[in-house]
Order: C-alpha cells, then structure tokens, then sequence
C-alpha cells in the first residue's frame, strides 16, 4: 500500500473493517481478535476518530507488542505491520480457526466497534461459523446492473469522497475483491436486486377490512435503500393521517408514529434470512400492520433480549446501514420503536417469532374515539412529540421542503438538525441526538456534513459558542 492508497482508504472513514487509532492503545488486542472474528481488517495508527490523520511512527518495539497480542491470542493469529509514509497499518486477517480469544474474552466487529460477546451470543457464533456468511460472500456480478444512483446517494450520506474510480473505492469498502461483488453490494447498488437474490424484495399488500380479500399489491425490487423508502412511502398513503391547527400553522400526524415504522421495516430488513425463499411482507389491514420477515432464530431469546441487545445476523450489511444512518447500534431499534410509541401514548407493537419467522404487529388507533389530539395534546400534563424544553421544536414546518433547503438535498435527520438549530442556536450534539432520536456520533457526522454542504457554521469554541444558518 502506498501513500496515495492509504489517503484514499482513511477517506471512507471507519467502519466493519476499518479502525482509525491515534496511538497504540491498550484496546489494540480487542481490536485485533475482533478483525480476526470477522471478515480481517485493517487498523490504521495515526488518524483521530474524524478522520484527521496525525501521524505515528512504528518502533521496533511497537512491533514485538502487537505481535505478541496476536501470538497470545487462543488460538494464535499472525498479523502483518507496515509504516505507510507518517502513519502505520496493521493489516488482520480473517481468522481460519474462530472464535478467537483475546484474554478469556470474545470480541465481534459490529459496525464500527468492537464489541465483546456475552455467553449466548458466542455461542451463536458457534452455531453460525459453520454455515455461510451471506452477506460477505463473493458473487460475480454484471456490472450493467449497478446503479450509479444508489451508489452516489450511498457516498453522501456517508460523507465518503467521490473522486476515486468507483470499483477502488468499491475494493476500499470491501463489497469488491478481484472483480467479484459481495452480496450486500448488490443489494446496495443494484439496480433490480431480483437478478441476484431474487426474494430480497419488499411486498406490500393492502386488504379489505381484517380478512384476506387483496385490493392493493406493489413489491419493491430496486436496491435497498429505495426498497426501503418506497415502502415505507406506500405504508404512508395507505395509512391515516390527522390534522391538528396549531397556532401558526397545521400540524399533521400520521395514525401511527413513522419513526416506530422505518425502525420495523429496516429491522426486517437488516435481520432478515436472505437464504429464506420469502420476502419482507408489509401487510396493511384496518386495524393492524404487520411487518413479516423471514429468520433463523435462537428459542432462548426472550422479548427482553431483543429490547436490550443481540449482535445483527448480516453484520457487514448492518455495519453499512449503519454508515448510511439508516440504523443504529445493535439492539437499539426496539427501544426506539417504544420511546416512539409512548410519545404517540399507543401500546408497543406486540412481537412474535418461530424459528423461521419474526412478526411485529402494530395495532392501528381507532381516531374517532381515540385520535392523537384527545391522547396527547389533550392528555394530561403529557409532552407532545416535538416539544422540547428552551423553546426547541423538532416539528417546524417552516424552512425545509421535501428534504431541500437552498436547492441543497439533506436526510430526514439533517432537516431535523436543521430546524432545532433555527429555534436554538446553543443547542448541544447531546440534546440534538434526544431530539433527532439517533446518537451523538450520528449527531456529529450530520453536522460535519451540513457545514460541508454551506448550510452551517459553528461560531465560537465547542464550550460557549453556538451555530449559524448561512443564508444563501
């Protein structure tokens, strides 16, 4: 690897397998046996968690630690050094004899963290080392296929450069080796994913009353990503929504909370079983919504489990839905699913799963007896969603249309960050990221994004300063 290489590679940021270290640290052995869990991996010495390098140099006995760290791992691993201009990388490979131990303990790449695994999560991985990988295996792959689209809106809401061939940066991230395509790369950026995985679809059914007669169907057959929009657009127009005057302007809210529906559907989504024959089903019926998707899963998981914590069964898939903060760390979506649900004062969608089959059902509010003016903004000394203390609000209407704002395109969460910031110029990354509902890393990268696209400045230092909208 030469300097321009690493340049490039320190650019797509960290990730499933990339880590950035200022030092040699003591969670260098952590970090190791997770690459080495995983798919290998490469920690680059030198670089702040933002992506500025800094510079280390690699000493002899920089050298001998790490190769003691991997020699002492159980079972022993090799790893390779090398000194790339003013940084260093030590290069992991995928561990051949998983699990590998590190000091009695497990550690797991998920997303862009080392996490360590609890006893029935190791024992999961037991259990799912003996099979295939989907999600990190190789195809070959027609190229004709891919979606520049899909792949251009991927590198923004990454915030990854764009200047490089995209087949390097294709190899950089890991969904290209030798010319062959992973399979989360083709549900990424393909432009009809049926081709490859042909039930990785999304189908959405509307019927008649609470029984089986169909009156709508549409299935979603593109990358992922508009899969995932498309549906959840349908979902929307088929459900009601209701008007509340304020005292500037309507509100509008839709019969269910639409965080608590993206939270479901993406679980299907990243959760799911691509080897299963079946696809994700969005069943629509008057008086409930059901999310079905198909699985492989562990009976001793309880509901308790799902709320707290279980490592994803696509880890590279999710680590890249992740990236594009489409999710959040492992084992938070539930949570959120019922933060939102309690704002919307409706009970927590009721979940059940067989080994091949997850299900979770919300059942839809009846609004003549029970809509969400009488329930929230009429219940007693309860918050309605958006109020926040200080005079922040996360639901202005004002400012942002259709997610563009100065002829600039920005995410759901960015027009959020966008508006609070209107109301409160001295709002800090920990009370955007209550009020956004994703945590502060994201709340950072959106910032960084914003300010990268002319929308945003910071004015004054971190402690005591505050943010500006430029107007254009």
């Amino acid at each position: 690897m030469d300097q321009s290489e690493l340049s490039e590679l320190i650019k797509t940021q960290e990730g499933y397998n990339l880590e950035f270290k200022e030092t040699l640290s003591t969670s260098i052995a952590k970090e190791i046996c997770a690459f080495a869990n995983a798919s290998g991996g490469k920690i680059i010495l030198g670089v702040k968690d933002d992506s500025t390098p800094i510079g280390y140099n690699l000493s002899n006995s920089d050298k001998s630690r790490i190769q003691d760290i991997s020699r002492n791992m159980e079972p022993s691993l090799s790893v390779k050094t090398e000194q790339v201009g003013e940084m260093a990388v030590i290069n992991v490979p995928e561990g051949k004899d998983k699990p590998y131990f590190s000091k009695g303990k497990v550690y797991m790449r998920i997303g862009p963290n080392s996490q360590r695994l609890n006893r029935n999560e190791i024992r999961e991985f037991f259990e799912k080392e003996g099979g295939i990988v989907f999600d990190e295996k190789y195809i070959d792959y027609d190229f004709d296929d891919f979606s520049n689209n899909a792949y251009n809106r991927f590198l923004e809401r990454a915030d990854i450069s764009d200047n490089l061939d995209v087949k390097q940066t294709l190899t950089n991230l890991n969904f290209l080796d030798q010319g062959k395509m992973n399979y989360s790369g083709a549900l990424l950026f393909s432009k009809d994913i049926t081709k490859y995985i042909r039930n990785a679809t999304i189908q959405c059914v509307l019927y008649q009353g609470t029984g089986s007669t169909i009156l709508d169907k549409k299935e979603f057959s593109k990358d992922l990503v508009s899969n995932f929009e498309g549906a959840i657009n349908y979902l929307k127009s088929k459900l009601n929504t209701e008007y509340v005057i304020g005292d500037k302007y309507r509100d509008e809210y839709l019969e269910l909370p639409e965080e608590a529906l993206r939270e479901a559907l993406i679980n299907s989504i990243a959760h799911r079983d691509y080897f299963s024959n079946a696809p994700v089903f969005v069943n629509i019926r008057i008086d409930r919504v059901d999310f079905l998707n198909p699985v492989v899963m562990d009976y001793s998981l309880t509901l308790e489990d799902l709320m707290n914590g279980s490592y994803p069964r696509n880890l590279f898939l999710f680590s890249n839905l992740e990236r594009i903060d489409l999710v959040e760390k492992a084992g938070s979506g539930f949570l959120r699913v019922k933060e939102s649900m309690d704002r919307y004062r409706l009970p927590m969608p009721e979940i059940k799963f067989s080994k091949r089959l997850f299900t979770t059902t919300f059942i839809r509010p009846d609004l003549d007896k029970n809509s969400y003016k009488k329930r929230v903004i009429e219940g007693d000394g309860y918050t309605k969603p958006g109020d926040v203390k200080d005079g922040v609000k996360d639901g202005v209407k004002d400012g942002v249309k259709d997610g563009v704002k100065d002829g600039v395109k920005l995410t759901k969460n960015q027009e959020k960050i966008v508006e609070v910031i209107k109301q409160k110029q001295t709002v800090t990354a920990k009370e955007l990221s209550l009020i956004v509902g994703i945590n502060v890393r994201n709340i950072e990268k959106n910032l960084k994004k914003l300010k990268k696209k002319g929308l945003l400045k910071r004015v004054g230092p971190a402690r005591g300063g505050h943010w500006e909208i430029i107007k254009r």
